[in-house]
């Protein structure tokens, strides 16, 4: 089969004739129908996940299962699934005892997880075989092109307004209009949040409003004038802008940090009111938890969120990273390897 291949630490991504995968016990066998792209595949291909060469990249996965491997239980042939970056964990170390949910933490600390496109084939190829456990139906009316970016960006973000415990009456600030962004704006005015953009890039505030932020601002000190955030999702990983953003946070805010900077801390800044004295709190947020997962798809299918997609076939892999890497992909790539 064919499939995108990453063949060292910052080195270009090849297509090449790779083994056709098949379904091992636990296992279902998915020909993939979409893979979104998400930065993570840069840092992937720049080696902040080790030496993991070579390696197919790609962790929003979606697809029809083709077979099903012995011992699976609630799948079939025919289903519409897709699957993320944490498919399974190892189920034997100290962390996977305590029997915690499969989320973005499983990846942290458990001592041998199955993540796609890391430690297992990623969704950038035309078929994968992928943990049973590890997927999530779709719903039929949910296109294929559309669930893929739900995979991440819409898994990452509602997991952080879920992990912020909004309470009814509260108001969303969403740092970052991107891959990300562009997808929590949305998911956070179909909950019925009061939402603002916040973004330096005059182009997006049109865009910001389309998708359906209330307000628009340009820093922290346009937010306070605006009377302030109670969250501040932090969907970017311009810490520097985030810090800044932090001016307009309302006492008892919440500061959530669903964006990736593997090369420089987020740091509090000290001037003005101490930061403890306005009792906020910093959250870091990852994937939350299937049930999470499946909220988003849901709401994805019942069309209250649409994400911005460029499609790319696999031959097309070269053009799709060097848009991902250099950010001329503003919102979310996607491959399409059965698109004919």
């Amino acid at each position: 089969m064919k499939a995108v291949v990453m063949t060292g630490a910052n080195e270009p991504w090849q297509v090449q004739e790779v083994p056709m995968p098949t379904a091992e016990p636990g296992q279902v066998l998915v020909k993939v129908h979409a893979s979104g792209m998400c930065y993570t595949d840069v840092w992937a291909t720049q080696g902040a996940g080790g030496d993991i060469y070579p390696q197919t990249p790609g962790h929003e996965v979606v697809g029809e299962i083709v077979e099903v491997g012995t011992g699976v239980h609630g799948r079939e042939v025919g289903d519409r699934v897709g699957t993320t970056w944490v498919q399974q964990d190892c189920g034997r170390c100290d962390y996977c005892l305590k029997r915690l949910p499969l989320t973005g933490q499983t990846a942290m600390n458990c001592a041998a997880p199955r993540l796609t496109g890391f430690t297992a084939q990623g969704g950038h190829a035309e078929y994968i075989a992928i943990a049973a456990e590890g997927t999530v139906l779709l719903p039929d009316e949910l296109d294929y092109v559309d669930a893929a970016p739900m995979m991440c960006a819409g898994y990452t973000t509602w997991s952080g307004m879920r992990d912020a415990n909004l309470r009814p009456g509260e108001r969303i600030a969403v740092l970052g209009i991107g891959g990300l962004g562009h997808v929590a704006i949305q998911l956070a005015k179909a909950s019925g949040f009061e939402t603002i953009a916040i973004t330096h890039s005059p182009d997006k505030h049109d865009l910001a409003k389309q998708l359906g932020a209330d307000h628009v601002v340009a820093n922290g000190q346009e937010l306070a004038d605006l009377g302030g955030a109670d969250l501040l999702l932090v969907a970017t990983n311009a810490f520097d802008t985030a810090e800044d953003a932090m001016t307009g946070l309302r006492p008892s805010g919440r500061v959530v940090l669903s964006g990736l900077d593997f090369t420089r801390p987020f740091s509090i800044s000290s001037d003005g009111v101490p930061f403890h004295m306005m009792r906020q709190q910093v959250i870091g947020s990852t994937h939350g938890g299937q049930h999470y997962l499946s909220e988003v798809v849901d709401l994805a299918g019942k069309g209250k969120v649409k994400p911005i997609t460029e499609t790319f076939s696999l031959d097309q892999a070269t053009e799709a990273y060097d848009r991902l890497s250099t950010g001329k992909m503003r919102f979310r790539g996607v491959f399409t390897p059965h698109s004919a």
